[in-house]
């Protein structure tokens, strides 16, 4: 069937989007951090699962929507969600994967093409590098953007909500800001409900099973000055605890710190 003239113009105009330029350098092979990459783009976390757990894992995402709030979802078998770019593939737009087998991670590729197949499910879930936008718009400091490293992550005593044998403790990202700079953040990322929305915990890191600041079970320790106070944000990395808690058959999801880049813009996503 041709493609009218209109049609091939929107596919053009699509793939010249920053965000469709970043997810063809990581489909060529570029690694590093999507921290800061395309900036007004949003970033996704990434699950795949057979279909036999898809819908077990749809109703822990709706009973837990701080740390995984589905912003796509593919058709069984389909390596492409439109709805977040009309080029996506899921298999090869990530600078790097996680491959899980009966819980464990037994593979970090750069693409899963080998993995694929025709029952997987593709979940997409809202990251808060999409608000980090809007707190930088407004001067607030993002630590890790500015040291050039993984944005710290942790594992709680935060139980999650469990559906089938999806079950375990939300994983955390953290910010170091100073407490009128902590009370900002807080009105300003309540506004992204569908990336996390307002911060789960602010100090006392302890008080939330966290025994070493210094030491993040994901991503990179940054430096916290005297006068900041560490604000944590529900994390899309938590899928993956609950994934090697439940000792999961067989699963994929991005490596922590590394995101799907969407033609999503974050000023759409903002609530108010």
């Amino acid at each position: 069937m041709a493609i009218s003239s209109a049609a091939q113009q929107s596919d053009d105009r699509s793939s010249d989007l920053p965000s469709a330029v970043a997810r063809r350098e990581y489909r060529a092979g570029k690694y590093g951090s999507t921290a800061g990459v395309a900036p007004g783009y949003v970033q996704g976390n990434l699950v795949i699962l057979p279909e036999a757990q898809a819908a077990a894992f749809h109703r822990f995402c709706q009973l837990n929507p701080k740390p995984c709030p589905i912003i796509g979802m593919s058709d069984v078998g389909n390596p492409s969600i439109p709805a977040l770019g009309l080029d996506l593939d899921i298999r090869t737009d990530i600078p790097q994967y996680v491959v899980w087998k009966d819980g464990e991670a037994i593979d970090g590729p750069y693409e899963v093409t080998k993995y694929w197949r025709d029952d997987l499910v593709s979940f997409v879930i809202g990251c808060s590098y999409s608000f980090e936008e809007a707190m930088m718009a407004d001067d607030l400091p993002i630590r890790h953007i500015e040291q050039d490293v993984l944005v710290p992550m942790y594992r709680t005593s935060i139980a999650c909500k469990s559906a089938g044998p999806f079950a375990g403790p939300m994983v955390v990202s953290m910010r170091p800001l100073k407490p009128a700079d902590a009370i900002r953040a807080v009105q300003i990322t309540s506004r992204f409900p569908a990336v996390h929305g307002a911060p789960v915990h602010l100090g006392l890191p302890q008080s939330i099973g966290i025994k070493d600041i210094n030491k993040p079970d994901y991503g990179d320790a940054v430096h916290i000055n005297d006068d900041e106070i560490p604000v944590f944000w529900a994390c899309g990395v938590t899928p993956q605890a609950v994934i090697a808690a439940a000792r999961v058959p067989f699963a994929i999801t991005h490596a922590p710190g590394v995101m799907l880049v969407t033609d999503l813009k974050n000023k759409h996503l903002a609530v108010l």
